[in-house]
């Protein structure tokens, strides 16, 4: 049984990990560290007297872990930069990928944003557990209008994940995102991309030009500055007011009277009882480890499964890809539980149906804790039409006329007598997702590939990201590393100071 999350009310609060920088990632790009702790209030007479008398910095300041902090990846850059300072002040995993996931939802609203759902997965060393962490938008949820709209599940999925293992304050953790939104960032080639394919119908949506045009109306480039001042303010009125305002106080009051206008109205009864669930992963086990996927209904984790099972048989890439579709189609259709269907997968149909797009961010600390996290919106830029007043686009609901669920993939593997982290992985693009998982996970486990080579080449149009601790974690650090897709635009970055 699902173990839901009770609902808080006020709900406040490689090789040795290579760094590799996306292309037209500005180099001043570290400078982030200043965003971090410029909303979390300023430094101690303590602080500065530690300076002073070369006692390093204190815990909560940028460079306070020396030496192997631990590493994140992400598909934008500036979300992976963000989770490195997070680790480099003391910050775990799920304190880094919190503070990621609200940075994505600013420099990559083409995949994610206030607006979106996901799904996480999360290795606690002290517990010596995984679990998954489930943020999907409730079925039947949708308000009707021309443009339905799922229930947002962003911020409570990330204030969920922060309850599983937080050092670092929920506050300051939303305080780099609030900076990126209110004074701008930098456009990723990530987002110019994705702002690219759909320019011409997005930028038809006033609030949308606003946002992500220049003032002639050319989508903005890459390189350039993309300011989102509403979804600042919609962060800091979260970040003071806690994530549940957004569900059933002034701002979820505010979404209920601006959503009629944008197509997808939305309701405080449809918001209130949008909760998060902690579930059973999906898990197998390979050699002496454990390795656990996202559960249904985030079934691209079982798509995985299934795939990386017929990896591991010796089946070919292709024949696993149709495996693993075959699969999460057939428990979609009610065909039967995960286990049965993995146990007995049925044979592949032959077309995939049109899929939305995704995508991943993964952190690991220096302790071994680690998290795995794909977000959605249901649709490249969700419903296309900004929320006004608030910033933030609104996903498109699931299941509704053309709309498909997501195959949301990620993996982690951890070894139970060792109590130590092994691995951790994503995949994204469409019907792609699943085997862009499976791939670099099977080439790694089983056949000991470095991660680079690992998710190199997974069938297009999917992108694989990855950590790897071949020696685990606790462990020999030097064995770890981080890689994204070479044909991306993301960042795999870590390792020490």
């Amino acid at each position: 049984m699902p173990a839901i999350l009770p609902r808080a009310e006020g709900e406040r609060p490689g090789r040795r990990f290579r760094r590799r920088v996306a292309p037209g990632l500005p180099a001043a790009a570290p400078l982030l560290a200043l965003g971090l702790v410029a909303l979390a209030g300023c430094g101690t007479v303590g602080n500065a007297v530690s300076g002073l008398t070369g006692g390093g910095p204190a815990e909560g300041q940028p460079g306070y872990v020396s030496g192997f902090l631990g590493g994140a990846v992400a598909d934008e850059p500036r979300a992976a930069l963000v989770a490195r300072e997070v680790l480099s002040v003391g910050g775990t995993a799920a304190d880094a990928a919190v503070a990621a996931g609200f940075a994505m939802a600013v420099t990559l609203p083409s995949r994610t944003g206030l607006g979106a759902s996901g799904a996480c997965l999360v290795y606690t060393h002290s517990r010596n557990v995984t679990e998954a962490l489930l943020f999907l938008p409730p079925s039947g949820a949708a308000g009707g209008g021309d443009r339905p709209a799922a229930v947002p599940m962003l911020a409570r999925g990330l204030f969920a994940l922060h309850t599983r293992n937080p050092r670092r304050p929920f506050e300051e953790l939303m305080a780099p995102a609030e900076q990126l939104a209110r004074f701008g960032a930098t456009v990723s080639r990530a987002f110019s991309q994705d702002l690219a394919a759909v320019a011409g119908p997005l930028l038809a949506d006033p609030g949308a030009r606003a946002l992500y045009a220049d003032a002639t109306g050319r989508p903005l480039a890459e390189g350039e500055r993309m300011t989102q001042a509403d979804l600042g303010a919609t962060l800091g009125a979260l970040r003071v007011s806690g994530v549940g305002d957004l569900h059933q106080g002034v701002l979820a009051r505010r979404l209920e009277a601006v959503s009629p206008a944008i197509g997808g109205p939305l309701t405080v009864e449809q918001l209130r009882p949008a909760i998060p669930a902690v579930v059973p992963p999906l898990q197998m086990t390979v050699g002496s480890d454990i390795l656990s996927f996202l559960p249904p209904p985030a079934d691209g984790g079982l798509a995985a499964a299934a795939a990386f099972q017929a990896l591991q048989a010796g089946e070919g890439v292709d024949a696993a890809s149709q495996r693993g579709l075959a699969v999460s189609q057939a428990w979609r259709q009610g065909w039967g539980d995960a286990a049965a269907l993995l146990a007995s997968p049925p044979a592949f149909g032959g077309i995939a149906p049109a899929l939305p797009a995704s995508a991943g961010l993964m952190t690991l600390d220096r302790d071994g804790n680690a998290v795995s996290c794909v977000f959605t919106l249901n649709n490249l830029f969700g419903t296309g039409r900004v929320v006004p007043q608030m910033g933030f686009l609104l996903a498109a609901a699931p299941g509704v006329g053309r709309v498909e669920p997501p195959l949301l993939a990620a993996a982690l593997a951890h070894n139970a007598n060792l109590r130590a982290f092994r691995y951790a992985g994503t995949g994204t693009g469409q019907a792609a997702a699943p085997v862009a998982l499976a791939l670099p996970a099977a080439r790694h486990l089983l056949n000991r590939t470095g991660i680079d080579a690992a998710v190199a080449g997974v069938p297009e149009p999917g992108r694989g990201n990855a950590i790897g601790c071949a020696a685990y974690l606790p462990g020999n650090s030097a064995q770890c590393a981080a890689a994204t897709d070479p044909r991306g635009s993301g960042l795999a970055i870590g390792g020490g100071l």
